[in-house]
């Protein structure tokens, strides 16, 4: 049977792995990115680890996940914020001049939305948003089993629907994005800046330095009953529950699947969001759209990778 390989590109990370057409991953390798090696240094030795994957075995195609912006049309990564130096370059075409096989190119959270569509929590739906809560927030739209790509890849930014107009300042320049307010550098920020104001939490005996806030550790602390974690927390949760409400809205899927590292603190995440919507979306069936936990875990930048080679342009 032949095989995929799924190629996951990060500024910190780079992850490869081989799978089957039904998503199951037979072998993978991870290793960090060192953006300061350059374009060429990474790419070749993205090159030899696929090499290895590959001996022995009948590759159908090859799919990429990356950060944005890209052309995945033209195959090339057009200077993203976390890969310094990747200033329009032919990605696409410097893998497949090596292994002559098709190879596709796609947006990382693209990606990781037909991932899930494909092998994880969204597989028995055709109508599926996907939403990843970490560092950032980032997601994919998919509608009649088909990705919604928008105008030069843009589609699908569900991080950056503005929730509040005079909110925090966001990284893509806007004001009161979701992703400023519900993300994991958001929660932080607001947290950080509401503990210099002269708020007190015991998160301040926790860490030596205001840097080493985290998310997790804001959560941790709202569990215990911290009221200034609990604030906080209890606020980004209250935002994002009106950012899935707008998308169920706007786009009445039949699922929202939720991943990244925020949906790893509790359940309670959950079903605020859902008790949000329930509430928000009042012109849609919302009894009749799940809003569930991702599946594919650790491994949804592979596999999502995976489903574009194994899609190709039908996706």
């Amino acid at each position: 049977m032949d095989k995929i390989i799924g190629i996951d590109i990060g500024g910190t990370k780079i992850a490869i792995g081989r799978a089957d057409i039904n998503g199951n991953l037979e072998e993978s390798v991870r290793f960090p990115t060192n953006v300061s090696r350059g374009y060429k240094v990474i790419v070749e030795e993205i090159i030899e680890r696929t090499a290895e994957l590959i001996k022995g075995q009948s590759i159908k195609a090859i799919g990429i996940g990356c950060g944005g912006p890209l052309d995945s049309k033209r195959g090339r990564i057009l200077s993203p914020p976390n890969l310094p130096g990747w200033d329009d370059v032919p990605l696409v075409e410097d893998i497949k001049s090596v292994f002559k096989v098709p190879v596709y190119l796609e947006n990382d959270a693209n990606a990781a939305a037909l991932g899930e569509f494909h092998f994880g929590a969204g597989k028995d739906v055709s109508n599926m948003v996907y939403m990843t809560l970490s560092t950032g927030i980032g997601g994919g739209i998919i509608l009649n089993n088909k990705l919604i790509h928008g105008v030069r890849d843009s589609g699908g930014e569900v991080g950056h629907q503005t929730i509040l107009p005079d909110g925090p300042l966001c990284n893509c320049g806007n004001r009161g994005c979701l992703e400023a307010l519900s993300s994991g550098t958001g929660i932080a920020k607001i947290f950080r800046e509401k503990l210099a104001s002269g708020r007190s939490s015991i998160v301040s005996q926790w860490v030596n330095r205001p840097e080493e806030i985290s998310a997790k550790i804001i959560a941790d602390a709202a569990k215990m009953g911290d009221s200034l974690a609990k604030e906080v927390w209890d606020s980004a949760i209250y935002y994002l529950g009106i950012g899935v409400a707008n998308i169920v809205t706007i786009v009445s899927p039949e699922m929202v699947v939720l991943g990244g590292s925020l949906t790893k603190y509790g359940d309670e995440l959950f079903i605020k969001v859902r008790e949000i919507v329930r509430k928000r979306a009042r012109l849609v069936p919302t009894d009749e759209i799940k809003i569930v936990p991702a599946k594919l875990g650790d491994d949804v930048g592979i596999l999502g990778a995976v489903a574009v080679g194994l899609l190709g342009d039908d996706r």
